[in-house]
C-alpha cells in the first residue's frame, strides 16, 4: 500500500509536505485498498484531459479521395505506356487502396494490389483494381476495406499454382509490356513476376508515380497538422508532470500516455537526458534527471494512418541551465528557422539542408551536425523526398518534410529541435505545428 501511495504522490506537487492520508498508513485495511483503486482510476483518466478532443473534428481520408488517387495512377500508367502497377500491403498500397501492413501482414504467400488502366468508350481513363490472394485466404481478403469506383476483382491462386502467373493473367496485354512495382516490394516477388513472363519489363515505379503520394492534398495536410499539433500539446502536458529525479522511462511513459489521450495511435517517445542525447537515436540508460540536464524528446503517433514527428529539447522550471547549453539551443533554433525560410516551391532539397548547416558551421560546430536535415512525412514517418546534401530533388507544393537540425557532442550534450512543415498552395513553407505556436520559443517554452 505504501508503495502505491508513493506512486500516486508523483502527481502531487506538494508530496514532500503533504500529510499521508489514512488509506496510506501501513496498517490500512482492505477497504483502504478499494478506496485507493478508485482514486487511482480517477487520476489515471484525468492526468491529461485537455488534449482529448483536439483532433475529434478531423475525418479519415474519404472514399472519393482513394478513387481519385486510383484514377490518377491509371492516367499516369496510360501516359507512360505501362500496363499495370503492383504493390504489396504497405504504405503505397495503403495510399492507393487502404491496404496497409496492419490490415494484412506480409508472409511468403503474396497478396498483391494490381491497378490497371481502362479506357472507356468516351476515351476517359479509369482504374481497374484487382487483388491477388491465396485461395485459402480469399474470404478474408474480400473483407479488406478497399475503396473503389467499381467492383474489386479477386484473383485466387491455389498453392499448387504459380501465383505470379495468376497475377499477370489479370493484366491485359502484359506480354512485351512494362509493369511498374512498388519501390518497397520484396525482391522475390519481382523475380517471380519476371520469371513468369520474361518478355515483360518489371521495374520500380518512376518518380511521376512516387510524387502522387509525396504531394499531399488538403485532407492529408489537415490530418498531418492535427497529428503534429496534438504531439506538441502532449509534450507540453507531460512536461507539467515532470520532476527532477524522474527516470527516462518514467518521462517516456508520461509522453506516450499524453499522446494516447490526444487520440494518437502507436505512440513512441524517444527520451534522453543530458549527455545521453548526444546519440541522436540512442536508447538511453534510464538515468535520473538532474538539475543541470536538458530533456530531449523525439516523439510521434498516428492519426487516420498519417504520422506525426516532433522533437523538443527543453528544461524544467527548476532546472539550472548553463550559458553554453543555452547558446547551443539558440544555435539549433536559428538553424531550424534558416531552413524553413529557404524551403520554397522549386527549391532543391540540398539547398535547404545547406541553409541549416551553414548556421551551425558559422559557430565551428559543423562536425557535430551528423545527420541529414530532414525527411518526408505522411503515411510513413520517413518517406521521400529527403532534405539532405547531394540530393537534386525539387521541392513542390504539397510536399511535407521534417526540419530537425541538431548538434551532438558525445559525452557532453545533444540538442535537436524538430517541427514538420508543408509547402502551401503559394509555394511557402508553413509548420504543421503552426496552429499551436509552431517551433519552440525557448528551452522553457517547448
Amino acid at each position: 500500500m505504501v508503495k502505491y501511495c508513493e506512486v500516486l504522490a508523483l502527481h502531487d506537487e506538494h508530496r514532500t509536505t503533504r500529510k499521508r492520508p489514512k488509506w496510506c498508513q501501513k496498517d490500512a485495511g482492505p477497504l483502504a485498498y478499494v478506496s485507493l483503486l478508485i482514486i487511482c482510476l480517477i487520476c489515471w483518466t484525468s492526468v491529461f484531459p485537455s488534449s482529448l478532443s483536439h483532433c475529434a473534428h478531423i475525418s479519415p481520408i474519404p472514399t472519393s479521395s482513394y478513387v481519385q488517387r486510383q484514377n490518377l495512377l491509371a492516367e499516369l500508367l496510360h501516359s507512360l505506356n505501362a500496363s499495370a502497377y503492383i504493390a504489396e500491403p504497405g504504405a503505397n498500397a495503403a495510399y492507393f487502396a487502404n491496404i496497409s501492413s496492419s490490415h494484412w501482414h506480409l508472409s511468403e504467400r503474396p497478396l498483391l494490389l494490381i491497378v490497371t488502366p481502362r479506357v472507356d468508350e468516351e476515351g476517359s481513363i479509369h482504374a481497374t483494381v484487382t487483388v491477388l490472394t491465396p485461395y485459402f485466404e480469399a474470404t478474408r481478403a474480400k473483407l479488406l476495406p478497399i475503396p473503389s469506383a467499381s467492383t474489386v476483382t479477386f484473383a485466387e491462386w491455389p498453392e499448387d499454382v504459380d501465383p505470379y502467373a495468376v497475377a499477370l493473367s489479370t493484366i491485359e496485354h502484359f506480354q512485351n509490356s512494362t509493369v511498374f512495382v512498388d519501390n518497397s516490394i520484396r525482391h522475390f516477388i519481382v523475380d517471380g513476376l519476371q520469371e513468369a513472363s520474361p518478355s515483360t519489363q518489371v521495374i520500380s515505379a518512376p518518380v511521376e508515380i512516387r510524387r502522387l503520394r509525396e504531394r499531399k492534398n488538403e485532407d492529408e495536410i489537415e490530418i498531418l497538422k492535427c497529428a503534429n499539433e496534438a504531439t506538441v500539446l502532449s509534450i507540453r502536458a507531460a512536461r507539467e508532470q515532470m520532476r527532477i529525479g524522474m527516470r527516462e522511462s518514467e518521462v517516456r511513459a508520461l509522453v506516450e500516455e499524453a499522446m494516447a489521450a490526444a487520440g494518437l495511435k502507436n505512440a513512441f517517445a524517444l527520451t534522453l537526458f543530458g549527455e545521453n542525447a548526444a546519440l541522436p537515436h540512442g536508447s538511453g540508460t534510464d538515468r535520473i534527471l538532474g538539475n543541470h540536464d536538458f530533456i530531449l524528446i523525439d516523439c510521434g503517433g498516428e492519426l487516420h494512418g498519417y504520422v506525426s514527428d516532433v522533437t523538443r529539447t527543453f528544461a524544467l522550471p527548476s532546472s539550472i541551465i548553463s550559458p553554453r547549453q543555452l547558446a547551443l539551443w539558440d544555435l539549433i533554433h536559428r538553424a531550424q528557422s534558416a531552413a524553413l525560410a529557404k524551403a520554397r516551391n522549386g527549391t532543391i532539397t540540398a539547398e535547404v539542408d545547406h541553409a541549416a548547416r551553414e548556421v551551425i558551421a558559422a559557430e565551428h560546430l559543423a562536425p557535430f551536425f551528423t545527420h541529414r536535415l530532414g525527411h518526408g512525412i505522411g503515411i510513413e514517418g520517413h518517406e521521400s523526398p529527403y532534405l539532405r546534401g547531394g540530393s537534386d530533388d525539387i521541392i513542390l507544393t504539397g510536399h511535407t518534410f521534417s526540419d530537425e537540425p541538431g548538434v551532438y557532442i558525445e559525452g557532453e550534450i545533444g540538442v535537436r529541435l524538430e517541427d514538420c512543415f508543408y509547402i502551401n498552395e503559394i509555394g511557402e513553407a508553413v509548420y504543421l505545428t503552426a496552429g499551436v505556436g509552431g517551433q519552440a520559443t525557448n528551452p522553457w517554452k517547448p
